[in-house]
């Protein structure tokens, strides 16, 4: 089953898995939401294998 991964890098470059979604339009959701929180970090979602 494929999922979708919101990812998560931060200031230093690192980066992190946030969340998984069986869905690109809750990944996106979850992505978008986070961005608006006003943090510096970088958030994008990717379909996994």
């Amino acid at each position: 089953m494929e999922l979708w991964v919101v990812w998560r890098q931060d200031d230093n470059g690192n980066r992190y898995i946030v969340a998984k979604h069986e869905t690109r339009e809750a990944a996106e959701a979850q992505a978008q939401e986070m961005e608006a929180r006003g943090h510096k970090q970088t958030y994008w979602v990717e379909k996994t294998p």
